[in-house]
């Protein structure tokens, strides 16, 4: 496949849904914002490439180093055609002015990533790349404590459902997960639809699966299904999560911490050794840092599309944010990104706007700042999903591939 490329700068580093099983909901929640002033310098950083193929669709990022200078102080809204820089989570900074022409990157880089193609992109032009944020060398890896950690350099959510909210059969699922071979984990949330045994058939050599308990009141059905589809090979298997976002859905963390003392049990005894967790957004975490404790790594789920001072080129900057004001608080444990990305169609709030050239920038920003222990949501559009106002229409567009190749 010719693939063409366009660059972006690369976005300060500041110290500062999620897939449901079959028959239930989940929406992404809008964060919290959190204010901090930004010292602006000249400084040495790295430049994002791109690489999209032909429809203008993502298929990977790597950087180089150049030299970037402060940006304006001009104000201009960010439209589906241009990304404006932003900042960590909400500054009361100005977003910077964005330039309107793309510059070519170095011919000597060749995008060596396979992608499933995407769906056509709309009509609108790919965004141009965005003014520099004043930054140092982008942090590729965020402190790794000696506790026990997944330890992936790639991955993203799957979910087995068609349109219709019926289950993806064996064939289907097979047919899906062929186009997701470069990704190192798949994560799946539930046992329903026997998508534990059908992922694991499906993976490519040395892939693995963060597999999820959905239901905190049936975890011993749920363990004996995971149980049951490794038969034994527990190699394929990176972390059990148990619960995702149950907290910022209104459960008291003392039941999720009672439903991951269980599995653990339960888990340990049919042979696993790997990491068990629970899985929040990172407002519950923080908030509730006792699912921090009882987890053997904090898993939070951080979106910057829904932080509406938080444009697409500032994404890697508000999630690093949060992973290390977690991180004080987590008494050493790492800090993984369950979920993260950016939606390419919705409604705009704020700096934060959907579309096509979005979606990459912002995908970018994330792969330059996380070399490792990050999701992204999602490998495919979940057209499954209902579109509410509350998730600014743009629950089903996620996908980073377009539609499933086995159907909507």
């Amino acid at each position: 496949m010719k693939a063409g490329f366009f660059s972006v700068a690369a976005v300060a580093l500041l110290q500062l849904v999620a897939a449901q099983p079959h028959g239930a909901r989940h929406m992404h929640h809008k964060r919290d914002a959190v204010v901090t002033q930004i010292d602006v310098v000249t400084v040495e950083a790295q430049e994002v490439v791109v690489y999209v193929d032909q429809k203008g669709q993502f298929i990977k990022a790597s950087t180089f180093a150049a030299s970037v200078a402060p940006p304006t102080t001009t104000t201009s809204p960010l439209s589906t055609t241009a990304a404006s820089t932003t900042k960590s989570p909400s500054t009361t900074t100005t977003p910077a002015a964005v330039s309107t022409t793309t510059t070519p990157a170095p011919t000597t880089l060749v995008p060596t990533t396979k992608s499933t193609p995407p769906p056509p992109p709309p009509t609108t032009t790919a965004a141009p790349p965005p003014a520099a944020s004043p930054s140092s060398a982008p942090v590729v890896a965020v402190q790794e404590p000696s506790h026990a950690g997944p330890g992936f350099g790639s991955a993203v959510a799957y979910s087995p459902y068609n349109e219709d909210q019926t289950c993806r059969s064996t064939a289907q699922v097979a047919q899906d997960l062929a186009g997701l071979s470069e990704y190192q984990v798949i994560r799946i949330y539930g046992t329903d639809c026997n998508q534990v045994s059908n992922v694991v058939n499906a993976l490519a050599k040395g892939q693995q699966i963060i597999a999820g308990i959905f239901d905190i009141t049936q975890v011993s059905s749920e363990v004996a299904a995971i149980v049951s589809a490794v038969n034994g090979n527990w190699g394929v298997i990176n972390t059990v999560s148990v619960g995702n976002e149950l907290v910022q859905d209104g459960t008291a963390p003392s039941a999720v911490i009672a439903a991951i003392g269980q599995a653990r049990a339960a888990l340990t005894a049919a042979g696993y050794k790997g990491p068990v967790v629970t899985v929040d957004t990172q407002d519950a975490m923080l908030a509730n840092m006792e699912l921090c404790a009882a987890s053997d790594y904090c898993a939070i789920n951080c979106h910057p599309f829904f932080d509406q001072n938080t444009a697409a080129p500032g994404s890697g900057a508000y999630v690093l944010g949060w992973v290390q004001r977690i991180q004080a608080q987590s008494q050493g444990k790492m800090v993984v990104v369950t979920e993260t990305g950016w939606p390419h169609q919705g409604e705009s709030h704020g700096l934060a706007v959907p579309s096509y050239a979005n979606q990459a920038v912002a995908l970018a920003s994330l792969q330059s700042t996380f070399s490792s222990n990050m999701v992204l949501l999602s490998s495919y559009n979940n057209l499954w999903r209902p579109s509410q106002a509350s998730t600014y229409y743009a629950e089903q567009y996620w996908g980073i591939h377009g539609n499933s190749p086995s159907g909507p």
